[in-house]
Order: C-alpha cells, then sequence, then structure tokens
C-alpha cells in the first residue's frame, strides 16, 4: 500500500504541491484568525459542585463571583475626600452601565478601604463570567474603569485571562523568531545542504497554517483554549520536522544506493512513511486521551495537538514526498559541506557495547531514571492564579497591591449555599461550620427567600492542606433539613478539579496504552516490543516529571527561567504533559523499532538461495541504532530547539511544560533509546519478536508492513 502510495503521489506531484499551496494560502488569510476566536482559562469541569455552586449563588442569591477587581488609590487623597470619591463614582456609574459592580460607596464597608485610606476596591460582575474564558466583555468595559486624577490598578479572573492571552500570542511570535533561525543553521549540519535543510521547515510551516485551520473551523462548533495555540506552533513544528528528517534522510539513503527518483521515493513512502504513519496516530492517540475529560483547557489541547500532528503527518506523506519527486537529486543541491551518509558507525559499536553488559546497563539505567523520578512522590497541587503571569504584569501587581494594602480582604473564601431552609437555618449552619478545624470565621452574607450564602474564612492558602480539609468536612456535615448544601470557592474548585483528573486518568491511561500496544503490534508484528515501549515511556515521564516538581514546585531554577514558584503545580498541566510526552516518546521509539525490524528481516533471509536463516537479534538492533541514532538524535535536538523558544515565553505553565519536555526528550533521546532499549532488547533476544500463531495470522493480513520490492520495469513509468 506503502510503494503505491509513493508512485501515486510521484505521478501527481504537480497537483498535490498545488494543493499544499492552496492549503498555506488559506490557513495564512483565515486559519490565523484563529487567534481572534480562541478563549482563555478553562481548568474548570463545568458539571462539578463548585462549578454549580457559583451558578446557584448568583442564580439565588444574587451573588456572582467576583471578574474584575479594580483598585483606585491616589498619593495625597483619602477616600473621604470629595474629589476622590467623585472620580470612583464616576467610574462605577459607567461601569454599572455594563455590569454589576460593589463598591465602598455603595455599602460603606471599610472592608473596601485600605489601612491608609488612600485607596479603596470595587468587585465588578460580568455578564459572562470570567470561567467561561471570554474576555470580549472584558476588553470592552476596561476604558471604563480609569478614574480622572486617581492610580488605576485592574486584576481579577478576567484581567488575568486577558492578559493571559495577550501574553500567549507575544510568546508564540517570539518563539518562532527564537526558533527559526536556529532550526535552519541545524538542520544544514545535518544534511549540509540548504535545499533539504528547508524542506522540513517547509513542512512545518505547512502543518502550523493548516493546523489553524482546523482549529478555527473547530471553534465554530464549540469553545477553543488560547493555549491550543502554544500546542499548534510547537507541535505541528515539532513533529513536521521530526517527519521531514526521517523522510529527507531516507530519499537521500535511497538515491545514493543508486535508486533513480520515482523509484527512491516509492521506497521513501514505504518504509519511512510507513514509520511516519505510524508514529503520528499514536501521538494523535495519546493526545486524543485528553478528551476524556471535562475542562476546555484539556479538550483544546487535544483538539490543537491532533490537528497540528496529523496535518504534519499528512503533509509529509503528501506534500513533502510530491516535493522530493520534483527535487530528485537536487535535494542535496546549495551543498555548504558534506556529511558523513549512511549512519555513523559510533552508533552500532555504542549498540554493541551496551549489549555486552545488558544486565549492568539496565540496572544502571533504571536506577538513575528512578532517583530522577523521586521528587515527584511530594508533588503539591494547586490552582492557577495571577502567578502564572511574569511579575510586571498588570494583573499580578493588582493581587499584590490587594494583598498588601487590604489585608483584611479574604479573597479566597469558601462559598457554601444553603438552598430551601431561609436565613435561620443557614445561620444554624454556619455556627456548626465555625466549629470545624482550621476555620476562622463562617458568616451568612447574602440571603434572597429560602436560600442563603455563607462565606467560610480559614487558616492558610485557599490551595493547602487546611483549606482542603475546610471543604471536605463542610461537605461531611449533615445538611439542613430540607435543604440542598453546595460548597464552592476557590479551594473546592481544586478539590473538585484534582478528583475530576484522578477519575478520569485511568480510563486515558487504558486508551492511551491499549491504542499504543495495538498499533504498535500491527506496526512490528511482536506482543512483546509494544509492551516494552510503554513501560519506557513510562520512565521518561517519571523523570521528566521528578524534574518539574524539583525546578518549579521547589522553586530551584525561578532565577534562571524567570518565575515565581508557586510551590504546586496547576494538576492539569501535568495531565496534558502525560499526554504529550508518552506520545513523543512512542515516536521516537516507532523511528528506532522500524529500522530495527527492517534489519530483523534482511537478516532472516541472508543466505544463499534465498533459504530463511535465523534472524540475528544483535546485528538488528546494532543496525537499527546505526541507522537511526544520528537522526533520533538530530530531531530530538531540534525539537528541544522549538520548546526551548516556548520556555522563553512569560507564562508560568507554559514554561513549566516546556521545559519538563526538554527532560523527557534529553532522557528518552540518550539514556532510554541509546542504552536502555538495546540492553532490555539484548536481554530478551528472540523474545522481543515473540508472536503466537493466530495473531502472527493478523499481524499477516492487517499489519502496517511494507511491500516487497517493485519490479524495475513497474518503476520505469513512475519517473517520466
Amino acid at each position: 500500500m506503502f510503494a503505491w502510495w509513493g508512485r501515486t503521489v510521484v505521478r501527481a506531484r504537480w497537483a498535490v504541491l498545488v494543493a499544499g499551496v492552496l492549503l498555506a494560502l488559506v490557513g495564512g488569510v483565515w486559519g490565523t484568525g484563529v487567534f481572534g476566536t480562541v478563549k482563555g482559562a478553562g481548568f474548570d469541569d463545568p458539571a462539578s459542585e463548585s462549578s454549580r455552586a457559583r451558578e446557584r449563588i448568583a442564580a439565588e442569591v444574587g451573588q456572582r463571583a467576583t471578574d474584575i477587581v479594580v483598585i483606585w488609590s491616589s498619593e495625597t487623597a483619602t477616600v473621604d475626600d470629595p474629589a476622590f470619591r467623585r472620580a470612583v463614582t464616576d467610574a462605577v456609574d459607567r461601569v454599572r452601565q455594563k455590569a454589576t459592580v460593589v463598591s465602598f460607596y455603595d455599602t460603606g464597608s471599610d472592608a473596601f478601604v485600605s489601612t491608609d485610606r488612600r485607596s479603596t476596591y470595587a468587585v465588578v460582575s460580568l455578564a459572562t463570567p470570567a470561567m467561561s474564558g471570554d474576555t470580549k466583555e472584558f476588553e470592552a468595559i476596561r476604558p471604563d474603569l480609569d478614574a480622572a486624577g486617581l492610580r488605576t490598578e485592574v486584576g481579577g479572573p478576567a484581567a488575568v485571562n486577558d492578559a493571559v492571552s495577550a501574553q500567549v500570542s507575544k510568546d508564540i511570535a517570539r518563539a518562532e523568531t527564537f526558533s527559526m533561525p536556529i532550526l535552519l543553521v541545524l538542520l544544514v549540519l545535518v544534511f549540509g545542504s540548504l535545499v533539504a535543510a528547508g524542506a522540513p521547515l517547509l513542512v512545518g510551516v505547512l502543518a502550523i497554517l493548516g493546523a489553524f485551520t482546523v482549529t478555527r473551523i473547530l471553534t465554530l462548533f464549540t469553545d477553543v483554549s488560547v493555549f491550543a495555540l502554544n500546542v499548534i506552533t510547537l507541535i505541528g513544528l515539532g513533529m513536521a520536522i521530526d517527519y521531514a528528517l526521517f523522510m529527507v534522510s531516507r530519499f537521500r539513503e535511497e538515491l545514493r544506493q543508486g535508486h533513480d527518483t520515482g523509484d527512491a521515493v516509492a521506497r521513501t513512502v514505504d518504509t519511512a512513511g510507513r514509520t511516519v504513519l505510524v508514529s503520528g496516530l499514536t501521538v494523535a492517540l495519546a493526545l486524543a486521551g485528553l478528551l476524556l475529560f471535562p475542562q476546555m483547557f484539556l479538550k483544546s489541547m487535544a483538539y490543537g495537538g491532533m490537528a497540528a500532528v496529523l496535518v504534519a503527518m499528512v503533509a509529509s506523506v503528501t506534500v513533502l514526498p510530491a516535493l522530493l519527486a520534483v527535487l530528485g537529486p537536487r535535494i542535496n543541491a546549495v551543498r555548504i559541506f558534506r556529511t558523513r551518509d549512511g549512519g555513523g558507525t559510533g552508533w552500532a559499536r555504542l549498540a554493541r557495547g551496551v549489549m555486552r553488559r545488558p544486565v549492568l546497563v539496565t540496572l544502571g539505567t533504571v536506577a538513575l531514571l528512578a532517583v530522577l523520578a523521586v521528587p515527584f512522590t511530594r508533588a503539591e497541587f494547586g490552582v492557577a492564579d495571577e502567578r502564572v503571569l511574569p511579575a510586571s504584569a498588570a494583573p499580578r501587581g493588582a493581587a499584590e497591591t490587594l494583598a498588601r494594602e487590604f489585608p483584611q480582604t479574604d479573597a479566597s473564601p469558601v462559598q457554601v449555599l444553603v438552598s430551601g431552609a431561609g436565613a435561620g437555618a443557614a445561620g444554624a449552619f454556619a455556627e456548626r461550620i465555625t466549629a470545624i478545624e482550621g476555620v476562622t470565621s463562617a458568616a451568612v452574607v447574602a440571603v434572597r427567600g429560602d436560600s442563603a450564602a455563607i462565606a467560610v474564612s480559614y487558616t492558610g492558602g485557599p490551595s493547602g492542606e487546611t483549606a482542603r480539609g475546610v471543604v471536605g468536612a463542610i461537605r461531611d456535615l449533615p445538611t439542613p433539613a430540607g435543604a440542598e448544601v453546595l460548597v464552592g470557592g476557590t479551594t473546592a474548585q481544586l478539590v473538585d478539579l484534582l478528583r475530576s483528573l484522578a477519575d478520569r486518568l485511568p480510563w486515558m491511561a487504558l486508551l492511551v496504552a491499549l491504542s499504543t500496544f495495538v498499533l504498535l503490534f500491527l506496526a512490528f508484528g511482536s506482543l512483546v516490543l509494544p509492551l516494552k515501549a510503554i513501560l519506557m515511556n513510562v520512565v521518561s515521564i517519571g523523570a521528566s516529571f521528578g524534574a518539574v516538581v524539583w525546578a518549579f514546585q521547589d522553586g530551584h531554577l525561578a532565577g534562571l527561567l524567570g518565575f515565581t514558584s508557586t510551590g504546586n503545580l496547576e494538576a492539569t498541566q501535568l495531565i496534558l504533559m502525560l499526554a504529550l510526552i508518552f506520545g513523543l516518546s512512542t515516536d521516537y521509539e516507532v523511528f528506532l523499532l522500524s529500522r530495527v525490524r527492517e534489519e530483523w528481516d534482511r537478516t532472516a533471509v541472508a543466505s544463499p538461495g534465498d533459504k530463511p536463516t535465523a534472524a540475528d537479534n544483535t546485528a538488528a538492533v546494532a543496525g537499527g541504532l546505526q541507522r537511526t541514532g544520528g537522526i533520533i538524535t538530530a530531531a530530538a535536538l531540534l525539537l528541544i530547539v522549538v520548546i526551548g523558544g516556548f520556555t522563553t515565553g512569560d507564562v508560568l505553565f507554559i514554561k513549566m511544560i516546556g521545559f519538563g519536555m526538554i527532560v523527557a526528550l534529553v532522557v528518552d533521546a540518550t539514556i532510554v533509546r541509546a542504552l536502555l532499549v538495546p540492553a532490555t532488547m539484548k536481554l530478551l533476544g528472540r523474545a522481543n519478536w515473540w508472536l503466537p500463531a493466530p495473531l502472527a495470522r493478523v499481524y499477516g493480513r492487517f499489519g502496517i508492513r511494507e511491500e516487497k520490492p517493485v519490479p524495475e520495469r513497474e518503476l520505469a513509468t513512475v519517473s517520466a
């Protein structure tokens, strides 16, 4: 099938290239409009108790969640001065035409006044809550918040979402500016030719623009988080370069072996193209596991990531072969210097050296990876807040001002709705809440009909053990007769998030592991190799997660990478990292094992007279690493450059994801692929290829395999 597809692309090469150009034009003109259609945030579960509590409190007692916090201050005047009052009330009156506002001048409460009485703040609730991720209403209201003659600071969830959305766009532009020139230089070093180096970058641009187009189409039917754009750029460019690197390298190898252009393209698609297809599907299915979660953030990452991977995969087996068919030997044009072709013998020597001491190498590498993973055993989880932004960001500055100058303000109380029992029962329930360990106060703050809202303060931060214990204890209290109790607030949101992730994580793991196992079985005709690949991915993920805890939770790299440690990790980011790292690790496993399988099959028919012989496992592993070791290392290095561009950004969790992926890539391309895989394959020997007879028949019929060599007379018309 794959060689047939290669020959078909060669025949239709100009039509395929025109289609690729049209896709790029549509992506550049219309697809890039996705930046204006995506939303922010999206970290909560819409069906969780905390989400329902937020909606019910707004509907039943009229106490809406705070979307904007605006602080007005003066160097000389106090809030009691008429000029100060007039400037604030004018701003409040403007805002009140579009949203709900509560201020000091409405309530007379000193809770809205700073300790020196030179600052006051108001809380604004939008018609479209900030939790929805839509920033358009905030952008429309922002100019009305400024008060004449006063310093104005704007914070709150809506301001954070807007700042993050703007920062993501800047970070993407910065990442592309940073990575593209370095990628071109490195590709020239890999290929030695400017034309060959340019091909992967062209496929990368096509993958990004195509994925932007697909994602914009998706925004017509569902909400998509702005963070999906980061993943599109990162994965689209990274996977396209990986796949194009593999394809171009194989095409040049086929040309060196004396095949004409059509034959070389057909053989490249039959071998490397098959590998790209398997890799693309496994990475896409790993990301598809994110669709099982209800959070818009994770679903959006699945949409963007899958679109990027699949477009990169399709472009690599259609547009790129068509380009290679047109270029032919000119793929080596504009040669800067000559490179060593055919794979370095050093990789084969390394593999044979490892396989001479497989037990020692296996135990040593597993021990090292276990040490790297140890910090993850003390991981702490929190929720994203204004600290994901750089210290210079306005919403973060507003939050710091609120905490410093309004110490009496509890920014993250536990919110409790008592519905159906009346104010008296709610008051009695609040008294019972005060008896819970860690609670400092519990008071009824709003009443309407038979519904009441209670605000609960506690010791410690909203992500701490005390606060989470308070949420659990309130939920365990007997509810008043005839009443319904819902618990919300920041801490409850965290508790519900962790529970939601924990409930669905096993199903994600099952889906990803099962789909990976089936695909690798169909690709390699073995039950052992897919299982081993999954285990190898697990050790890479463990090492990466341990490094993330050490660097970000503990803050050891805060100064070097330019961030403020929050003392915890945002849990949804780890789920995303799990999917990304598993997919990328499988990608390199497929690259290596596809060539090992070729060598295994080749050595099995190496005797004269076409009489099959026992395949040589050691020779197959050494030959596979010799042919792919340099490519995998180059692919990992190139992807590290792409990801490195994102670690220079200013959004904390994007920086964290980038760092974790870089650690995983380094571990995977060196320790795992170069040491652990050859050692374990040596220990397993012929068991690597174990396949029961019934499954051997399934593989023989449905396996994703190469075609038998095509007779030269059939290929004569292909390159014409």
